[in-house]
């Protein structure tokens, strides 16, 4: 059963541009079980504009394969779902896709984009946090 989690490691960082004003920034924290290329963790969403879709908590899962190509030396493809509620005067909640794909290196820099409930960002940096722990075991 521990081999099961041989090599896992938690990743933290921004999907976005990061300081430009109103532009939706993705936060994440991963747990990265490379043996198994599976990603299970938490997308948070913010947005500086008031509003139904400016702070969303994102339960997500997702793939992780080596590429073995030049300078992006993995992808990340996410997915998860969160409940939306529709602004007054509508009324009711439903459940919204979120998705994400990255391409990043060993550090987990590079580029990707996501989309949720009506909105694409696509081509946005992919940054690592600074105190990124490389082992969970």
């Amino acid at each position: 059963m521990s081999d099961l989690l041989a090599g896992a490691y938690l990743a933290k960082g921004t999907i976005g541009n990061v300081g430009t004003p109103g532009a939706p920034l993705a936060t994440f924290s991963l747990v990265v079980v490379p043996s198994q290329h599976s990603v299970s963790g938490t997308v948070v969403i913010t947005q500086a504009i008031q509003g139904p879709d400016s702070h969303i908590v994102i339960p997500v899962t997702g793939k992780i394969y080596s590429t073995g190509l030049g300078n992006y030396t993995q992808v990340v493809s996410l997915k998860g779902q969160y409940v939306h509620s529709v602004p007054p005067p509508g009324i009711g909640s439903f459940l919204a896709d979120f998705d994400a794909n990255l391409a990043i290196d060993n550090a987990w820099n590079g580029t990707g984009g996501f989309s949720y409930y009506q909105h694409n960002i696509e081509n946005v940096p992919v940054k690592a946090a600074k105190n990124l722990q490389t082992e969970l075991v």
